[in-house]
């Protein structure tokens, strides 16, 4: 048990972090986040919460195998990989509000040449990891549908700043790359 409440805790920390660090500038284009940030945060405390209340009270486990909590576990640290390596590789050019910053450039290389959103796949890819932890397809469903449909929107309100700010090159950019799944979306 201690190994998930370390997995869980680091992974939790880690987007504090990130949420604290990365962050809009004064000199940055701000305010075209219209409150995503927020949404995502409340929904994430509303559906962890109820998630993990009902793998506890509800029992519709996804597997008797003892090791699907553990692959849970590891599809979350693997979801954090992902969302490290984007955040990297974006460099200063990566916020946890939708900001344009001074001589934006867009990311096209690396994990950005296949996915236009590789930070949100990997945070996609934790959350999906949460529920299998918690081995329990309530719990899964409660905590992955409001957390792709709030990071849709928020990727909707993204594309259409950067679209606004690069115009042609981004939507040259999106018709060679997918949002969120490499072949698939």
């Amino acid at each position: 048990m201690i190994i998930f409440i370390i997995i869980w805790s680091l992974w939790f920390i880690s987007e504090v972090i990130l949420n604290r660090l990365f962050r809009s500038g004064s000199n940055d284009k701000k305010n075209q986040d219209r409150g995503s940030l927020r949404i995502i945060w409340v929904t994430i405390g509303i559906v962890n919460s109820l998630g993990i209340m009902s793998a506890i009270l509800l029992k519709f486990p996804i597997s008797s195998n003892l090791l699907i909590p553990y692959l849970g576990l590891f599809i979350i640290t693997s979801g954090m990989i992902l969302r490290f390596i984007s955040v990297v590789s974006l460099g200063r050019f990566f916020t946890v509000d939708v900001t344009i910053r001074n001589n934006h450039k867009i990311k096209k290389d690396g994990v950005y040449r296949l996915v236009r959103h590789p930070s949100y796949t990997g945070s996609l890819i934790s959350f999906i990891g949460l529920g299998i932890s918690l081995n329990n397809w309530i719990s899964l469903i409660i905590i992955s549908l409001p957390i792709v449909f709030v990071m849709i929107h928020r990727i909707k309100i993204e594309e259409r700043i950067l679209t606004g700010q690069f115009g042609a090159e981004y939507i040259d950019y999106m018709k060679k790359s997918y949002r969120l799944i490499p072949w698939v979306y």
